[in-house]
Parts: C-alpha cells; sequence; structure tokens
C-alpha cells in the first residue's frame, strides 16, 4: 500500500450557540479546494471524519451529531458592506455528503468572533473596550447577518455570565440581528411559499395534516404536535430511539419539501438532507429539561420540538428560532396559534434543553407577509486553534 503524508491545514475549532464545527479561511485551504466541488466535499468530510458507518466520528473532527459535524469557510468578502463571506456545509454523518442548501444559525455567532481574531476587520474599527459588529453576508443563501462581538481589552471577550440553555458553561453574550431572513426568491413574496398561513398536506401513511411553511431563517414545516401523538415536552430519547417516529417526521419533511417546491421528487430529499426542517408545536406546558432543570409553563409561550438532519434537536437550531419568531409574528399560523394568537414582537419557546427568547420584526406589504429582521442572543467561544491534519488524497 502506497503510503501518503498528512495535509497540514490551519483551521480553528469553535462552539457557536448550541454547535460546534471547523472553521477555515478560504485561504488556507488546499488548491483544489478553494472552489466548490468535489474536492472541497472530500476534505471536509474527512476533516469530520465522514462518512462512518460506525455512526461515532472517531477519525475525525466530527461529535457525530448534526449539531457537531460541520465546517465553515470564512473569505473577505465580496459584497460591498461587508466583512466577510460565511460558507456553511453540514457534513452527513454516515453518508458521502455535504449540504450546502442552508444556513447555521448558530455558527453564525462564531463567525464575527472568528473574522476579529483572524484580520477580516481593520484594527481601527475595534475599540479597546466595547463592541464591534461584523457584517457577515452568509453566502448559503445570499443574506446579511449583523453580530456584535463585545471586545474588552482591544480583544474578543469570550467569557462572561450569560447562559445559553443546550450549552454547559456561562460564556460573553453575542447578539446577533439576520437582516431580511425571508428566502423571498426573485419574484419576491415566498416567505410563505404556498401563498397560504396553514396549508393541509397529504402524507404517505400519516394522511393529511395541517402545516404552516415558511422559510424565514431556514425552510421549515410545521406541525401541530398533538396531531401526530406528541404533547410538544418531548426530549431526544423519545424520538430519536423510536425508529417509527423518525421515519414519520422524515416523511412530514418530504411532504413539505415537496409542497415548498424545494424538491420536484420524493427521492431528492435523500440529498437534501439539511432543508427544508420539520418542527412540531404545542401550547406551553410544563416539563423536565434534559438538563433535569424544571421549565414551568408559565415561563414560555409555546413548546417546539425541531428535527435536524433527521434527529430531534438536542435544543433548536438558530436559524429554525428565526423562523419559530417570525411564524410567531403571523397571526394564523400554527405556531402563533400554539403561542396563544394575536400580534407579538417576540416569542419564548421551550426546547429540549431549555427556553430561548427571539424576537422578529414582520409587516404586510401588498398583501404580503414579510420579516424585516430576527434577533436573538448567543455566544461563542474559541475550543482549539492550529492546524487539522488530512492525509493527502
Amino acid at each position: 500500500m502506497t503510503a501518503h503524508p498528512q495535509l497540514r491545514i490551519p483551521a480553528t475549532y469553535m462552539r457557536g450557540g448550541t454547535s460546534k464545527g471547523v472553521f477555515f479561511r478560504l485561504e488556507d485551504l488546499p488548491d483544489a479546494a478553494r472552489a466548490p466541488g468535489p474536492a472541497r466535499d472530500a476534505l471536509l468530510m474527512r476533516v469530520i471524519g465522514s462518512p462512518d458507518p460506525y455512526g461515532k466520528h472517531t477519525d475525525g473532527m466530527g461529535g457525530a451529531t448534526s449539531s457537531t459535524s460541520k465546517c465553515v469557510i470564512i473569505s473577505a468578502s465580496t459584497q460591498p458592506g461587508h466583512d466577510v463571506d460565511y460558507l456553511y456545509g453540514q457534513v452527513s454523518i454516515d453518508t458521502a455528503f455535504v449540504d450546502w442548501s442552508g444556513n447555521c444559525g448558530n455558527l453564525s455567532t462564531a463567525v464575527g468572533p472568528f473574522a476579529i481574531a483572524n484580520g477580516f476587520i481593520p484594527a481601527e474599527r475595534i475599540p479597546q473596550d466595547g463592541t464591534v459588529t461584523v457584517r457577515v453576508w452568509q453566502a448559503n443563501i445570499g443574506k446579511t447577518i449583523l453580530v456584535h462581538v463585545p471586545v474588552t481589552g482591544g480583544q474578543v471577550q469570550e467569557t462572561g455570565d450569560f447562559e445559553l440553555d443546550g450549552v454547559t458553561f456561562a460564556a460573553a453574550e453575542i447578539v446577533l440581528e439576520f437582516l431580511d431572513p425571508s428566502d423571498d426568491g426573485d419574484a419576491g413574496g415566498a416567505m410563505f411559499p404556498t401563498g397560504n398561513l396553514v396549508d393541509e398536506i397529504e402524507v404517505p401513511g400519516i394522511g393529511t395534516l395541517k402545516a404552516t411553511m415558511i422559510t424565514a431563517g431556514i425552510p421549515t414545516v410545521f406541525v401541530n404536535a398533538a396531531d401526530i401523538g406528541y404533547d410538544g415536552t418531548e426530549l431526544q430519547p423519545a424520538i430519536n430511539d423510536d425508529k417509527a417516529a423518525l421515519a414519520k417526521l422524515e416523511a412530514i419533511r418530504v411532504a413539505g419539501a415537496l409542497r415548498m417546491g424545494l424538491i420536484q421528487a420524493p427521492e431528492e430529499a435523500a440529498t437534501r438532507q439539511h432543508t427544508p426542517k420539520v418542527a412540531f408545536v404545542a401550547p406551553p406546558k410544563a416539563y423536565a429539561a434534559s438538563s433535569g432543570r424544571q421549565v414551568p409553563a408559565e415561563a414560555i409561550d409555546l413548546n417546539v420540538r425541531a428535527m435536524s438532519m433527521g434527529k430531534l434537536h438536542h435544543a433548536m437550531m438558530g436559524t429554525a428560532s428565526v423562523a419559530i419568531a417570525t411564524a410567531a409574528a403571523v397571526p394564523g399560523t400554527l405556531v402563533n396559534l400554539a403561542a396563544g394568537g394575536g400580534t407579538r414582537d417576540a416569542v419564548r419557546f421551550g426546547h429540549p434543553s431549555g427556553t430561548l427568547r427571539v424576537g422578529a420584526s414582520v409587516a404586510q406589504v401588498d398583501g404580503q407577509w414579510t420579516v424585516t429582521r430576527a434577533v436573538m442572543s448567543r455566544s461563542a467561544r474559541v475550543l482549539m486553534e492550529g492546524w487539522v491534519r488530512v492525509p493527502q488524497g
């Protein structure tokens, strides 16, 4: 057998929100991987340790969950008025596939600190103490994200007393603003791609379900928890240890993707695992979070559980949080009704790890709903920096 040396590629391993991933500067990647295509995908899969039939990522940097099997590529922005371009790859765990179809809202948090630490922000914009606003172009979906990063002593502040459910330790608070987060397409007006706030979708093996389908943050299909046999307080084992439940929720996702026009045939869903998301909602009900902490019903507006890459997420994806807040702000959606109806500009929802508050500003323009921004607080931290090793070839 021919022996191959290992490539040594500068990289930073970062947590952002309730996710973590391997961050690269575009200029540091091998020449063949600086452009989209098979070489880039192969490199990132090998970095993460995929495809892994054992589902453990033992021989890579991945954590064998959808929240920890991620890569990010950062470069100086090609867009006027922006600091960096941010490209996100969701690496499949057990198949040879990298999904580039959407954003990771959690890792968006880490893009700002990474940009500052890696010289993408001019020194004159970095105060000794204060906040730096990093203007990020999210290249997967063509949207702007403002990342407000705290700075102490001229350096990114990472420690603090901000607590985020789903993250073990406190850290410094980073505020994210997602500007114009709906995917309105070339023709506009597609925040609700079917034109309806609530649709009925036919799901093979299940029947007819009411659904709200929205493209704010990330394409998401919302259904009522009660309609599929749940109460919205479920934790990961209740779903992820139940093959029938996983199959049912994937069937809902596929049916929603077809109705939203994201795929043209059911078999295409296998190559679009990252989007759309599917989530089920329910009115507020007390439950014990995965940490054991009690979440009282009066502390939340509704309960939401969301699927990511075929599994129930341990907390809530940042992009899905944008979808939740936006849908909650529009009277008549399933999310809004689960939260008690009416109008609102922020929502606090329960998820498996605890609670999260997200704000969204919506309005009707020419009879169609649009969202101008969504705001949430997260945190980020460098876990390791140096070089990642990948066998050449």
